[in-house]
């Protein structure tokens, strides 16, 4: 079962109705459960979003901030914290690790002597919609260009990356098609790449005043660029050259 706020559900419904025949979608307004979306005939009897399976004694994977910080402060596991619920992070297969690789390899050297700085996971980024709207995410890929201006004391860093990539898998696709696209835009990023292993695509959104200002999908053997840094191109072919037969 997914919560998703009504706000999240006008911007997302035609993803919604697909992700529905997967799993229930409740729609929150203000907190509190209004609306389920549920399949008449659903697909499978298995989520896609596996990886959002309950954990610990949270219940509906419901949790305060502090008690996601408790529960993840002495384990090994990847977990992510969204409006409010604690989600578990699969383990990467070959293809997710590939294409990262190669995503990586490209993001490094166009930043290379540059303010700008890309980052793999695991790597903690907080976000909030607004002050008391905290969100913990590990994107697979981020770029951040103001690490000196928001590094604390503690050796974290507390700002919002410019541009953010997340590689779909089996078990994320949908999580990160709605609800980190939905975070991401209302969070300050300016960027996000969704790179899909599976079509060999790269989807580029770019986000102003939190709406959608660009959307562009490119296709292997295509290059894919950013909107916000110009001169950045990658090849898509190497980045999924290790699944082309």
């Amino acid at each position: 079962m997914l919560r998703i706020s009504s706000t999240e559900a006008q911007n997302n419904f035609g993803k919604l109705l697909m992700l529905a025949q997967e799993q229930d979608v409740i729609i929150t307004r203000n907190g509190q459960d209004v609306a389920r979306m549920t399949a008449l005939q659903p697909k499978h009897d298995n989520s896609l979003l596996a990886e959002s399976a309950l954990v610990g004694g949270y219940g509906l994977r419901k949790a305060t901030y502090e008690e996601f910080l408790d529960f993840t402060s002495n384990g090994e596991d990847r977990y992510e914290y969204i409006d409010g619920e604690i989600f578990l992070l699969a383990s990467p297969k070959t293809d997710h690790q590939l294409a990262l690789t190669e995503l990586f390899g490209a993001f490094y050297r166009f930043f290379d002597g540059t303010e700008c700085i890309p980052i793999s996971a695991p790597y903690d980024i907080t976000i909030k919609r607004w002050a008391e709207d905290i969100n913990v995410v590990q994107p697979d890929l981020m770029v951040i260009c103001d690490l000196a201006e928001h590094l604390g004391d503690d050796g974290y860093y507390r700002g919002v990356p410019a541009l953010v990539c997340e590689i779909l898998s089996e078990t994320s696709r949908l999580h990160d098609l709605v609800k980190k696209l939905s975070l991401y835009m209302d969070g300050g990023v300016r960027e996000y790449w969704i790179a899909d292993p599976l079509n060999k695509t790269v989807v580029v959104y770019s986000f102003e005043a939190g709406k959608i200002a660009n959307h562009l999908t490119f296709k292997a053997p295509e290059h894919a660029h950013s909107v916000l840094f110009s001169e950045l191109v990658v090849d898509l072919n190497r980045v999924f050259r290790a699944l082309t037969k």
